[in-house]
């Protein structure tokens, strides 16, 4: 067992030097595909504490840490928007000072067991060990942290000593809220989190499934925050249920989190068969289902012994994937739009930018390991949906998409390839095409101002909307975007609302 160094002794120099080139990277052990589809558990054994430590070690204490950066580059992000303190944790995890590392990690993020489990690795990609060798597994120093710390009582529930007086309603319980709720909460003003599922999480609950993030994670959080002050309204629509000019008058501050949830479809003959669900309403029902009877009441959309053809090739897309093939699917297809990305990075693609490479995900390895192929087809699009005489849906016709450039704009744009069409067999669509924007009735219901795209629109690095009182966070302010993203747009709208009801903001953003 490694000797637990002080943080003196620690600060004095900071990591071990050659620990990348002494230490291998090492990560969490997957269940075999064949194994892990039979349950909807999480299915990764991780490392004990004291491998985890060595991990730590690898941490190089670069002059300029690109992992924390959170930058834009080329239009993708570089680094972690929340600018954690990646190298300081990286090495009290290598010190074996573990309830520091959770201090230093909660500064900056307020939900690390959901990073740990859902982020794609911003900061990883941005490691600066990345560019000779393997990155450090940051992200997994991530998860040993705070589980640890749920281990070990540092994670209780933490307060605040005084209340403001003042009252927020915080509009739907996905990661933007939540972490709004939570620093206003800990501000000491009194915060009510409405949310119109049956349970709160948001996006967290229902829109990421029980296999990449189990549901007790999200409760465990959740109860965490209720014993600190925090109230939680489940089964409550705001703008159907409960009209905002109750809101306007109840409280001091309205901040509005309900999420880019305007599914995108797909406008191609047949769309009115039978069979044919958005993949978040396929997602959302199979987990509550789960939840409720372990998908023994039926309510969901069983795709046993069916034929399924999913549209987008995103992470949604993927889940959709990885959730069939647990249903026990005759078949999956997912359609993706985009051409096939590069194995490795292509020369205009340089490190520290976000790679732009082909992945490979748990759904699409599941159906590998099972069909023998990857589910995928590139470059393609729904032509028509083809149903019987009694409108049920028995086939999809594809076709291949070319890419050609616009001469005066220099916009790429995919055609369709006269003679590419193909007909797929199927019985069940699940349309993961991504996401327009809020909901309109609810934009309607507080008579806020929107953009071209449904966002709702604010002054540039700004959270208050054009009405009074009402400000907006996460995807519904900034599009469709990561769960970290969301995390960092909650805190600093958190710090906004403080600003404007007490004059001055002593609430961290980053």
């Amino acid at each position: 067992m490694m000797p637990v160094i002080s943080a003196a002794e620690s600060e004095e120099n900071m990591g071990k030097p050659t620990g990348f080139m002494d230490y291998d990277r090492k990560v969490s052990f997957a269940e075999k595909p064949a194994d892990r589809i039979k349950h909807f558990r999480e299915f990764h054994q991780h490392l004990s504490r004291e491998e985890q430590q060595l991990q730590g070690a690898r941490c190089m204490e670069c002059g300029v840490p690109f992992c924390q950066s959170g930058m834009m580059l080329n239009g993708m992000t570089s680094g972690c928007p929340l600018h954690n303190l990646v190298p300081e944790w990286n090495d009290l995890v290598y010190t074996g000072n573990w309830e520091q590392a959770y201090e230093r990690l909660k500064k900056t993020n307020n939900f690390p067991e959901f990073t740990a489990r859902v982020c794609p690795a911003l900061c990883e990609a941005a490691c600066t060990c990345g560019l000779g060798g393997e990155p450090v597994a940051t992200k997994e120093n991530e998860y040993a942290i705070i589980e640890n710390a749920y281990e070990k009582g540092y994670a209780q529930p933490c307060p605040p000593n005084q209340r403001s007086g003042k009252k927020v309603a915080v509009i739907g319980s996905g990661p933007s809220g939540l972490a709004a709720a939570d620093q206003l909460n800990k501000r000491g003003h009194n915060v009510t989190v409405y949310e119109r599922s049956d349970r709160a999480g948001g996006l967290l609950m229902y829109g990421i499934p029980n296999m990449k993030l189990e549901k007790r994670i999200v409760q465990r959080k959740i109860k965490i925050m209720e014993e600190e002050g925090v109230t939680f309204l489940t089964g409550t629509d705001v703008g159907k249920d409960l009209k905002p000019a109750r809101l306007l008058q109840e409280y001091d501050r309205i901040l509005l989190a309900c999420g880019a949830s305007n599914p995108r479809d797909i406008n191609a003959p047949g769309r009115d068969a039978k069979g044919i669900h958005f993949a978040v309403d396929f997602l959302t029902a199979n987990t509550k289902s789960l939840l409720d009877s372990n998908l023994a009441d039926g309510k969901y959309v069983n795709t046993k012994d069916k034929n399924v053809i999913i549209i987008g090739g995103g992470d949604t897309g993927n889940d959709c994937v990885g959730t069939c093939i647990r249903h026990g699917c005759k078949s999956v297809i997912q359609i993706e739009m985009m051409p096939k990305a590069p194995d490795e990075r292509a020369e205009n693609n340089p490190w520290p930018e976000w790679p732009k490479i082909s992945k490979t995900d748990y759904g699409q390895e599941e159906a590998i390991a099972l069909y023998g192929r990857d589910p995928r087809i590139y470059e393609s699009t729904v032509k028509e949906f083809i149903k019987d005489k009694n409108g049920i849906l028995k086939a999809v016709k594809i076709i291949r998409l070319k890419p050609e450039k616009d001469p005066r704009t220099g916009r790429i744009t995919p055609k369709e390839l006269p003679g590419t069409e193909q007909l797929l067999e199927a019985d069940i669509v699940l349309i993961a095409a991504g996401f327009l924007g809020s909901q309109k009735y609810v934009t309607d219901a507080f008579k806020i101002e929107t953009d071209p795209r449904t966002n709702v629109k604010t002054e540039k690095g700004k959270y208050k909307t054009n009405t009074d009182k009402i400000f907006v966070t996460g995807d519904m302010h900034r599009g469709q975007s990561l769960v970290v993203w969301a995390i960092r747009e909650g805190r600093e709208a958190a710090r906004e609302i403080d600003q404007s009801l007490m004059g001055y903001t002593n609430v961290p953003s980053q």
